[in-house]
């Protein structure tokens, strides 16, 4: 994959996806205006065909698939016995095959599972990702590449992210939330499409964005990926999954008795919080560091970008006792970066009846 986009100008490959062209703020400029796509080498296609496919994966996930109409995205999640997540992916369904788009480290152990679940349904779950590849941008702009449609139904999964769907729950109390304008959706295109896509790259008769771009455009929006958010211990109320993930009045599936009680009895045990960073430093925290309050280890790292227009931004997992306004750092290569929360999961979230909404703290001005 790595040497299909290495031909394009100023491209700068990390593993098998391209993650830059040299300019990273102006691809996320670019991408979220609908002047570029990206290529998303890190995530995999199943295809999962069958008469019984919607009542199958329904009955398995947290989501509600029975009554998924052709064309209409949604995404789901896969619990244990004790409401983890496991996995997680986007769908869109063709009337005919139920598509699933995982992160590339999720998707062998989602299939594996899934085989498992067959029993006697009428279901065939299969890895699609040698005849498909996934392209990201606004809807529009994936549009335009032209994706697949094997029986007459573009697969194209327009994220539902971050508008609460029909059983879900928001906690994030601030308003707007910051992805309400996000204009995100991804395109299942055939391995031709992309290699073509590639090649008018490379031509310079077309602009493509990074891997670096999408995430961030990503985590400006507070949206929770599998491969960044999820650890072992993490459950949908911690991440504001509960909003485009779960359908907290469907029918039974594994972990819900957990969904269930932490929502209308509990609270989450940590929350998800966007950190302003201190934008003086060079570079930023990786997936992992530590966040303190204090010398006091309170939390880590999940995601982090620079922003072309707030600046230095990440994604962290944090104790829910950790109070609002607390003053917190993030342990760096360079020594300790001063970081501001703003909520997305508050404390409280689970057990209540109604979180007030907040303004959200103004943006910064575009770094430079």
């Amino acid at each position: 994959m790595s040497d299909l986009f290495a031909r394009v100008p100023g491209a700068v490959i990390v593993g098998a996806g391209l993650e830059h062209l040299g300019n990273p703020l102006g691809e996320q400029r670019a991408l979220a205006d609908g002047s570029a796509v990206a290529p998303l080498e890190d995530r995999r296609v199943l295809a999962v065909p069958g008469e019984d496919r919607l009542t199958w994966l329904d009955s398995l996930a947290s989501q509600g698939l029975a009554a998924l109409e052709p064309g209409q995205s949604t995404e789901l999640l896969i619990l244990d016995p004790n409401g983890r997540i496991e996995h997680a992916a986007a769908v869109v369904d063709d009337g005919e095959t139920a598509w699933l788009i995982a992160d590339d480290g999720d998707a062998d152990a989602l299939l594996a599972w899934l085989m498992k679940m067959r029993f006697r349904l009428r279901v065939a779950p299969r890895d699609a990702s040698d005849e498909y590849a996934v392209i990201g941008g606004t809807a529009a702009a994936v549009a335009a590449v032209g994706a697949a449609a094997p029986v007459g139904v573009p697969l194209i999964w327009h994220d539902p992210w971050p508008h609460v769907a029909v059983g879900g729950y928001g906690y994030a109390p601030v308003h707007p939330h910051p992805g309400e304008d996000r204009d995100w959706a991804e395109a299942i295109v055939a391995r031709s499409t992309r290699d073509d896509l590639a090649d008018a790259a490379a031509r310079g008769e077309r602009r493509l964005a990074g891997l670096s771009a999408a995430e961030a455009l990503r985590i400006a929006a507070w949206r929770p990926r599998w491969s960044h958010e999820v650890d072992e211990r993490a459950i949908p109320h911690e991440l504001d999954w509960m909003r485009t993930a779960v359908h907290l009045s469907k029918g039974c599936y594994r972990g819900q008795e957990t969904v269930a009680k932490v929502h209308n009895l509990g609270h989450p045990p940590r929350r998800v919080v966007a950190l302003q960073l201190d934008g003086s430093g060079s570079r930023l925290p990786a997936q992992g560091a530590v966040v303190r309050r204090g010398d006091d280890a309170v939390g880590a790292i999940t995601s982090a970008a620079l922003h072309y227009e707030e600046g230095p931004i990440a994604l962290a997992i944090v104790k829910r006792s950790v109070p609002i306004d607390a003053d917190l750092t993030v342990d760096g290569e360079d020594g300790p970066i001063a970081a501001s929360q703003e909520i997305i999961v508050p404390p409280d979230a689970g057990a209540t009846a109604s979180i007030p909404r907040l303004p959200r703290i103004g943006r910064r001005a575009p770094a430079r």
